[in-house]
């Protein structure tokens, strides 16, 4: 059992509300870690809005696709389940993959291979494998 009660989102303060449409109105879910989180605007905007911010950059630099199964194999190398079945399930609705058989390019191959090193130990990433991207 949680520690720290959800907040409901309709019985919350009016900027808490804002907050909670503004985030639906851009296609996102309330989770509960969202709605536990929205017991502090300032901790729900740092953790969950500049998660998105940097999910749309990593986006943008390397595709949608590329992004989210970067994102699937960082989470999954680190062990984080709630993570590892958010970006499974995307990479299965949003893309049809499966990504535990999925035949990736020579390209996804290496950035897998670089997210699990991320995940796993950074410093062990060589000069030649960073290039590589």
């Amino acid at each position: 059992m949680g520690r720290i009660s959800m907040i409901d989102p309709e019985k919350a303060p009016q900027e808490i509300q804002n907050a909670v449409k503004e985030h639906v109105a851009k296609g996102r879910k309330l989770t509960n870690e969202k709605k536990t989180l929205l017991h502090n605007l300032h901790a729900f905007l740092a953790v969950e809005e500049s998660s998105y911010a940097l999910d749309d950059d990593l986006q943008q630099l390397i595709g949608k696709l590329d992004a989210d199964l970067y994102e699937y194999a960082i989470s999954v190398t680190n062990d984080c389940l709630v993570c590892t079945t958010y970006f499974s399930r995307l990479l299965k609705e949003q893309h049809h993959i499966d990504p535990n058989n999925f035949a990736m390019t020579h390209r996804q191959d290496l950035l897998m291979h670089f997210a699990q090193k991320m995940g796993h130990d950074p410093k062990s990433i060589t000069d030649a494998e960073f290039n590589a991207l």
